[in-house]
Formats: structure tokens, sequence, C-alpha cells
């Protein structure tokens, strides 16, 4: 079970390392590339990029096209994604108290997955349904999961909606890949997709923005709450919290925040699960800093791994799902070791 491990050890300092990793992620990415441009006159346009500064990069227009519309916009939706999908693995944990909870709980990624196949075997000449596709099949597993949950009985708590969602989970992935027989010549579209791609551009920027920014403050804003909840339903409710509401506005904005990972970047595992346990070992278990730091952390994280999907076999590159899963597959592991320990 996921608990409180007493009070954060001093948060503005930890959240300052935080942005200085992210901050420094950032320009990390942005000097890699297939175009051979000096890292000194990166770093020189990205300070001229920044409010109130003019400086000369010496890059030529079609370098700093270069850098403006394809790395820069990588970038970005990586970090977006990756604070999405960390903040919401953050808040899964502590609606459920289980350390094994993640952004894919509740067959949200299977949802997406199912509704982007059909959608590319469907209409593959609207580029842009993918992901308004693959939002509305996030919502509908996730809508699947509760019904089948609520179905089953209320008594089995959070564990029958756990079966719930694995259950769903398992159907929809199964009807995924009855669906992409039809179209044999679009699977490598679909795989694609499926193993992770933060290379959008900047309209995958803009549209996962304003559902970032909603489901981020909500979950933010529920921290102390999540504080109170991990002492117990019966003590959250003599404190005067009612721990089903709490509960019901986290699970839906981890979803919302879940969802528009998935529209925009297709299927990329173990961040949610990753992130938040590193910043629980290293800051402590309060939500107050357990969830802006895994937001701070996942953007990070995932840059960071896009970095490594671009450079490791370069100039050909690894989908950015199969560096998470390199990473998050052992972590996962040993998790789940020290999870049965704890319960033995």
């Amino acid at each position: 079970m996921v608990t409180q491990a007493g009070p954060s050890r001093a948060r503005p300092l930890w959240v300052v390392c935080a942005l200085g990793v992210l901050a420094a992620s950032m320009v990390a990415a942005l000097l890699d590339g297939a175009a051979d441009i000096s890292p000194w006159q990166v770093v020189l346009q990205v300070v001229d990029w920044l409010p109130f500064t003019d400086v000369d990069s010496g890059l030529a227009p079609v370098e700093q096209g270069l850098l403006f519309e394809l790395r820069l916009p990588r970038v970005l939706v990586a970090a977006v994604v990756g604070g999405l999908l960390a903040v919401a693995g953050a808040g899964y944990q502590g609606v459920f108290r289980n350390p094994l909870a993640d952004p894919y709980l509740l067959g949200a990624a299977a949802g997406a997955g199912l509704a982007a196949t059909a959608a590319i075997v469907l209409f593959p000449a609207v580029a842009g349904g993918v992901p308004v596709a693959a939002f509305l099949g996030a919502v509908g597993g996730v809508f699947l999961s509760y019904l089948l949950g609520n179905t089953a009985g209320r008594d089995g708590g959070t564990a029958t909606l756990v079966l719930a969602g694995v259950a769903v989970t398992s159907f929809l992935t199964a009807i995924q890949t009855f669906v992409q027989q039809f179209k044999v010549e679009e699977l490598q579209r679909i795989y694609s997709w499926i193993l992770g791609d933060v290379g959008g551009g900047w309209d995958q920027f803009w549209l996962v923005l304003p559902y970032a920014v909603v489901s981020s403050v909500l979950l933010l804003l529920h921290g102390r709450m999540l504080d109170v909840l991990s002492v117990g339903d019966e003590e959250a409710t003599s404190l005067g919290v009612r721990a089903s509401r709490v509960r019901l506005m986290v699970l839906l904005a981890a979803c919302l925040a879940t969802a528009a990972a998935v529209a925009v970047s297709g299927l990329i595992g173990f961040v949610g699960i990753v992130v938040p346990h590193v910043v629980r070992r290293i800051a402590g278990g309060s939500y107050r800093i357990v969830l802006p730091l895994s937001l701070i952390g996942g953007a990070a994280f995932l840059v960071l791994a896009d970095l490594a999907a671009r450079t490791v076999i370069a100039p050909a590159e690894l989908p950015i799902g199969v560096v998470t899963m390199f990473v998050g597959a052992p972590f996962f592991v040993a998790v789940l070791r020290v999870t049965r320990r704890t319960a033995t």
C-alpha cells in the first residue's frame, strides 16, 4: 500500500532542483538532431527565444526553422506527455493506495489503441482523426471499466475496479488485433503509434495543452486531500473530508490526463510507475510534493527517453515506448518484489 511517509523534506528546494533538471534535459534534447548545428549556436538561439532577450545566434533561417518547427515542438510534446503520465500515475496510486497502479489501470490505453487503430483502418485520409479517436476511446475504456466494476458489485472496493480494468483491457486489445487484420498495409503506421511517438509537431502540442492544464491543476489541488485519505477513510471522514468525492475528482482528472497523453503520443508505458516511486524515495511521501515533482520529473524523464530513442541507433530511431519499457520493466519487477515483501 502507498502511505504517507511523513512530511516532505525541503519542498521548495526539490521543486527548484526538478525544474533545473527539466530545463537541462530540454536543452540537451534541442542540441541533438540529424542536422549538424553547433551546440553553442543552439544555446544562443534558445536564449534568443526567451522573453526580453535579443541574441544573434548566427543560425541561417533554414536552421532556425528546423529548430523551431521540428525539435522544439517534439521536446515540448515529450515534456507535456511525460508530465501527464507521471502525475496521473501518482494520482491513481493515491486513490487506490497501491504502488502498482498506473495510468493504464482502467482500460484508457486499450480504449485509445482500439479507437486509433479503427481510425487508421477506416479513415486513413483523415490525419487529424487519430488523436480525437484515441481520446474518445480512452474515455470509453474508462467508462466500460466503471460500468463493469459497478455491475460486479460495490463491496469489492478498489480491487473490483482493478479487475474490471484488466478485463476491459484484454477485451479491447483483442478487438484491436482483429481490426488490424482488415488493413494489413497500415500495420506499420499502427504499430508506430502503439509504440509511442512525440514527433507530431505544434498541432499535437496545442491539442494536448488545454487538457494538460486542466487535469494537472485538478490533481495538484487535491494533494492535501490525498494525504488525508492515506490515513484511512474513517479518519478522513472525521476530519470533514468526503473520501468518495475526492476519489472521484482525482480519478476523473487522472483519466483526463491519461487520455490526453495517449491521444497525441500513442501508448508509452511505465512512466506513471517509475517517476512517482523515485520521487517518494527522494522527497518523501506527501502528495503535496509527490504530485508536483511527478509532473516535473515525468516531463524530464520522457524528454530524456526521447533523446535516447533518437541517439541509440542513429540515424535510425527507436520508438520511445521501447525505451520506457527497457527502463520500466525491471523497475516494475523491483517494485513488485518490494510490495510482496512488505505485504508478508
